[in-house]
């Protein structure tokens, strides 16, 4: 009874004990804990995990003595209470996270005898008890038993001998505990531990085959390089082990049809057949084996084709397997060995996959029959689980081969109508059953699902009408996706919708009338019903005219009018040029409101429905409604919200060019602001191509909304109104926007062409024009092109030269581009000249040469042709210019000119890189660059074959030749990763050797009375480190992540520069590899620390103090994300970082501050290096 009241009270939080107290009630305790009554020892046992969080820690030492001392004893009760104590103090004691140091002396005190009960005790049931605890400290608290694990393993192993199966399993569970737990410090043992687990396996005990398998999983996972040798002999065990099924007879495949005709009546048996055995382990080993098969195929990508000619045929053969959970893990597997295939994303990889992943994929399309076949009788299982399996391993592989299933769709469609008609209590498989339909409407073509739609679409109707939520709202999903796929706007319908429209329409307006409905279906039956309208409205018949009343009346519904208006916006885009009059009048006030509404999507929403109307209706819109709209719009075109001003001057030009009349009382004030808005400098190409448009529709309506001259006056008034002598005043980039506008107005009255170039040209050559205006003539001119007659050319040639020698830089810049684009225009009287005017005029060189490269762009492939030969000279004789500038642009014009005609040029450019000194060469490997477009291009093939000799420059003798060829690799990496793929195994070792810092290239300069350290190699390292950043985000698979880490560990330690980089790259890599990471976080965590610590020298300018506080904040960065790898706790050096930063307030802040900007930014996956 006392016992039972003193555990009453240790439960209070508000017991305090004095020191003579603790002692007191500790002895009394460990006495009570030898009691001859069982129940006192359960009493005492229980005070005991209370206790530990109330008495100071020399006591709760004392407790774990007397406990161990107990686990000796010779009674078999007092060393079961004395383990329970010994777990219950465990449980109780606080993570070393948190700081407190009680956790780490009382794991080393207590591991301490335990291994030394489990080397010495000769009592099994002693030794078996200790083994358990160890187990269980292991898994909780292994950070603190970092120095333990050698002798651990010293203690472990010989055990691993011992005739016992029992002990074998607790001590090849141990090993796993330990594998788990130590992670990468286990990886220099396995060559000892796996042959020793391996021989286990082979023993008849299947208990201690699955503590085997999940051993090597755990090995598998936490040391895949250290597994290498290992993974022939692991693979084996796993297709071994993996049908291991000594109590069941399968089948053969001949027997498979008989099996089918059978299973009626063995189904009924079933339940009482297959599992009533409670001897039968041999399914935990089945499970073990698919589960470390799944952990072998996702620590080896680099084995993909290996595993997909051994593990799959194995895998898909143990589709038929009888036990629910077991096969669950296979299907787990072959879904981990899908992923593995799935091929890098982007354009480069659909035109031309990497070998590897080629043969990967060819592979894998040669596996679908077989798996459909091995599913064929899963889909019908009466299991839910099994056909969850099946639908989650079915939607991966039609995500990564699409249209691989087209074939199979009469199996297919037959498993998802038998999930569909299931009426069990779990509604989850029809909503899985539904998602899968919709995933192959999008992955399959349209005429594989036509000779099943009589099938596939009751089942999907009666789901529509389904009273859970989740389902309706599912179905209204696939059925507006069968709408879609089946019937598409953009080719002739190949299946007739008659027999399916009326009951489509019918089930859909069924729910778009009930009003007691979940949002969630309400929102899907409105977008359900816009894409019937929108592509089978011309057989709706009846049921048209209240679809669209229904539209109209959920439009004036707070809840329903965003997927209201979208609604309306498919239907207005529809090509079947519906009959909207119903609904117009009405639905243009109701639109206007919600243009004056704060929410941004609707706004958006709502200009996207307006312009979608107007360009489908035109004429039919009535101008009062049109007039209401209009007046809201001024307000959206303005800086605020550059997407919302795009759309609203989209729509302005639509209406302009469809009802101009209706534009006069707005056109003011419009216009107003979009003069305004073409002097951001922040102006996205968007809205100036928007804005382009709406001038050109102003003036290009008959009779004109707005006079040419008048608009022109004010499209150039901000430049024209200003004094001669104040500069340009308005930022650069708000020149280039008018100057285009200027050549959108010119492009849409013809006719006024000359007069506005003749009055350009007058401008910029006028004394009195001040410097703005001179900008805006030539960069208008630039943009108006060719100018008509031979007078005003001779004139305009000797305008821009004269501008050439300009004393304002911002004159001569835009008189260099006018003349390469207006030399575009008229290459056989402007490209004489220029090539003339680089010869004799040197010092304007770098102006002359920036024209050329102008013009190389603008102008069309095959008029430079013959030319091409007196560029290629003129180019080619100032490669060895010493200005680096120069040859920069150099190397631009030389990669303009290759892309004209790269057959005869690209192999000329090769034969110069062998050729020319260093400078040439450094030019021609920049000009390489150029050719790496981030599109599409036909020398794309062909540069390819050449991209090994341009590689070769990495070993040139020259810094300059040596980083112009890493920045043309970084670029190639990072636009078109299929032209380098396949070299990386012969260019990553000379990108490596880059990275290293080199003594020989270090030197000091003397600055006065300071010395000053100069590194010549700092810029070759820094793009070496772009480099691998780059290769992280595209070909992560070819690169070997271990070898990868030791130059990042490199990086950590290197100037500000490259360690700016690093640290992102290491957060980079712990989102995208973390158990590489994790193997040797202890020694990455250093060079963090050194970062975060660092004082900067008092005394140091600014400027030092801002780079150290930027450094620490990158670092910091690396850390948090460093923390969300699983278990990276469980690292002793990174529990104790982590209690440093949180013990200085510094650093805590900083952490605190870093950790919000992440939670609260978007992800952002890249960052352009190219």
């Amino acid at each position: 009874m006392a016992t039972s009241d003193l555990m009453s009270e240790l439960q209070k939080d508000s017991i305090q004990l004095d020191e003579d107290s603790e002692r007191k009630v500790v002895k009394m305790l460990l006495k009570l804990l030898e009691d001859k009554n069982g129940e006192v020892q359960n009493l005492a046992v229980k005070c005991l995990g209370p206790l530990v969080g109330k008495v100071k820690e020399y006591q709760v030492e004392t407790i774990v003595d007397a406990l161990c001392a107990n686990m000796r004893s010779d009674k078999e009760q007092l060393r079961d209470i004395a383990g329970i104590g010994l777990k219950t103090v465990l449980s109780e004691l606080p993570p070393a996270a948190t700081g407190s140091g009680l956790a780490t002396n009382v794991c080393r005190k207590i591991t301490g005898q335990l291994t030394s009960a489990i080397a010495q005790q000769e009592d099994v049931a002693v030794q078996l008890e200790a083994l358990d605890i160890l187990s269980d400290m292991l898994s909780r608290l292994g950070p603190p038993l970092g120095a333990f694990h050698a002798s651990l393993l010293h203690c472990l192993l010989p055990q691993l001998s011992s005739p016992r199966p029992a002990a074998i399993r607790t001590l090849i569970q141990c090993l796993g505990s330990v594998g788990r737990q130590a992670g990468h410090r286990l990886g220099a043992h396995l060559d000892r531990l796996v042959p020793l687990v391996e021989e286990f396996c082979n023993l008849d005990d299947d208990e201690l085959r699955e503590s085997c398998l999940q051993a090597f999983e755990a090995f598998l996972r936490k040391c895949p390089k250290e597994m290498g040798p290992h993974v022939p002999n692991v693979t084996s065990l796993c297709l071994q082990y993996m049908k291991h099924d000594p109590n069941y007879n399968y089948d053969s495949d001949g027997d498979e049809e008989q099996m089918e005709t059978e299973d009626s009546e063995f189904s009924e048996q079933e339940s009482e057949d297959e599992y009533s055995d409670d001897d039968d382990m041999s399914w935990k080993v089945r499970r073990a084996a698919a589960k470390c098969m799944a952990a072998l195929i996702s620590s080896r990508p680099d084995l993909l084709p290996t595993f997909h000619c051994t593990l799959a045929p194995a895998l898909i053969r143990r589709f038929r397997e009888r036990e629910e959970n077991v096969k669950a893990d296979v299907f787990g597997a072959y879904i981990v060995l899908l992923r593995q295939t799935r091929p890098p994303k982007g354009w480069v990889e659909a035109v031309e996959e990497p070998t590897q992943t080629g043969s990967s994929l060819h592979m894998l399309r040669e596996q679908v029959p077989l798996v459909i076949k091995a599913l064929q009788r899963q889909l019908k299982d009466r299991s839910v689980r099994v056909r969850q399996g099946c639908f989650s391993l079915l939607t991966e592989l039609a995500g990564i081969l699409p249209g691989s299933l087209a074939e199979h769709m009469p199996v297919l469609v037959a498993g998802i109508v038998f999930s569909l008609a299931d009426r069990s209590n779990s509604s989850t498989i029809r909503m899985d059953a539904l998602a899968f339909l919709q995933g192959l409407l999008g992955t399959e073509p349209a005429e594989a699902f036509h000779p099943h739609l009589p099938t596939l679409l009751p089942p999907v109707m009666a789901c529509v009408s389904d009273p859970f939520y989740k389902i309706a709202a599912e179905a209204l999903l696939v059925l507006q996706e069968l709408v879609r796929a089946l019937w598409p706007l953009d080719r002739p319908r190949t299946l007739d919708p008659e027999p399916y429209v009326g009951e489509m329409s019918a089930a859909t307006l069924a729910r778009l009338r009930a009003t007691d409905l979940d949002q969630e279906v309400k929102e899907r039956a409105i977008s359900c019903m816009g894409h019937l309208v929108g592509h089978l409205g011309d057989r709706l018949g009846d049921d048209l005219q209240p679809s669209l009343l229904l539209l109209l009346d959920r439009l004036r519904n707070e809840i329903t009018r965003l997927p209201a208006v979208k609604a309306l916006t498919l239907v207005a885009v529809s090509p079947l040029q519906l009959d909207l009059q119903p609904i117009l009048a009405e639905s243009l006030p109701i639109l206007a409101s919600f243009l004056r509404k704060n929410q941004r999507a609707l706004r958006l929403a709502t200009l996207a429905a307006l312009d979608a109307l107007a360009q489908s209706q035109g004429l039919s819109l009535p101008p009062s409604a049109v007039r209401v709209v209009l007046a809201e719009l001024p307000a959206l075109v303005s800086e605020s919200d550059m997407h919302v001003a795009q759309l609203a001057v989209d729509f302005l030009t639509t209406v302009t060019q469809a009802q101009p009349a209706s534009l006069a009382e707005v056109s003011g004030p419009v216009l107003s602001e979009l003069l305004q808005l073409l002097r951001s400098p922040l102006l996205p190409a968007g809205v100036l191509a928007a804005a382009q448009g709406f001038l050109q529709a102003l003036v290009g309506t008959r009779p004109p909304c707005v006079d040419y001259a008048k608009l022109m006056g004010l499209l150039t008034a901000p430049v024209y109104d200003q004094a001669v002598d104040s500069g340009p005043g308005l930022h650069k980039q708000v020149f280039h926007s008018l100057a285009r506008c200027v050549a959108a107005l010119t492009a849409a009255c013809p006719q006024e062409a000359a007069s506005t170039a003749n009055r350009l040209v007058c401008d910029a050559r006028s004394p009195n024009s001040s410097t703005g205006v001179k900008v805006l003539a030539f960069l208008s001119l630039a943009e108006v092109g060719q100018v008509a007659g031979p007078g005003p050319q001779r004139e305009l040639k000797a305008v821009l030269l004269e501008a050439l020698g300009s004393p304002s830089e911002d004159v001569r810049a835009a008189a260099s581009y006018a003349l390469g684009r207006v030399g575009a225009g008229n290459l056989p009287d402007f490209l004489p000249f220029l090539l003339g005017q680089i010869e004799a005029e040197p010092r304007r060189q770098y102006l002359l040469l920036q024209s050329l490269r102008e013009a190389l762009g603008a102008a069309q492939p095959d008029s430079l042709k013959p030319y091409a030969e007196d560029i290629w000279a003129l180019l080619f004789q100032r490669c060895e210019g010493a200005e680096e500038g120069t040859r920069g642009v150099v190397a631009e014009c030389i990669g303009k000119l290759v892309l004209a005609n790269p057959p005869f040029l690209l192999p000329r450019l090769r034969k110069q890189l062998a050729a020319g000194q260093p400078n040439t060469r450094s030019t021609v490997i920049t000009a390489v660059k150029f050719l790496i477009l981030d599109q599409p291009h036909p020398i794309d093939p062909l540069l390819k074959s050449f991209i090994r000799e341009f590689m070769e420059s990495l070993q040139d003798p020259d810094l300059n030749v040596r980083r112009a060829t890493l920045t043309f690799f970084n670029s190639a990496v990072h636009n078109k990763p299929s032209l380098v793929r396949d070299l990386l195994n012969d260019i990553l070792p000379l990108l490596y050797r880059e990275t290293k810092i080199r003594r020989d290239l270090i030197r000091e300069v003397e600055m006065g009375p300071f010395k000053h350290t100069v590194d010549d190699g700092l810029d070759v390292r820094k793009a070496a480190f772009e480099c691998m950043y780059s290769l992280l985000e595209s070909c992560l698979g070819q690169l070997v992540i271990c070898e990868f880490l030791n130059h990042v560990e490199d990086g950590l330690k290197d100037h500000y520069d490259i360690r700016m980089l690093t640290f992102i790259m290491l957060a980079r890599l712990a989102t995208l590899c973390p158990a590489p990471v994790l193997q040797r976080v202890d020694r990455l965590i250093e060079p963090l620390r050194a970062t975060c610590i660092a004082k900067v020298k008092a005394g140091s300018v600014k400027q030092e103090f801002e780079k150290q506080d930027e450094l620490k904040r990158s670092a910091m960065r690396a850390v948090a994300a460093l923390l969300t790898i699983p278990e990276v706790g469980k690292s002793p050096i990174m529990a104790d970082f982590s209690s440093q930063i949180r013990s200085n307030p510094e650093l805590a802040t900083l952490f605190e501050s870093i950790q919000k900007d992440s939670a609260s930014a978007p992800n952002t996956d890249s960052m352009e290096l190219s």
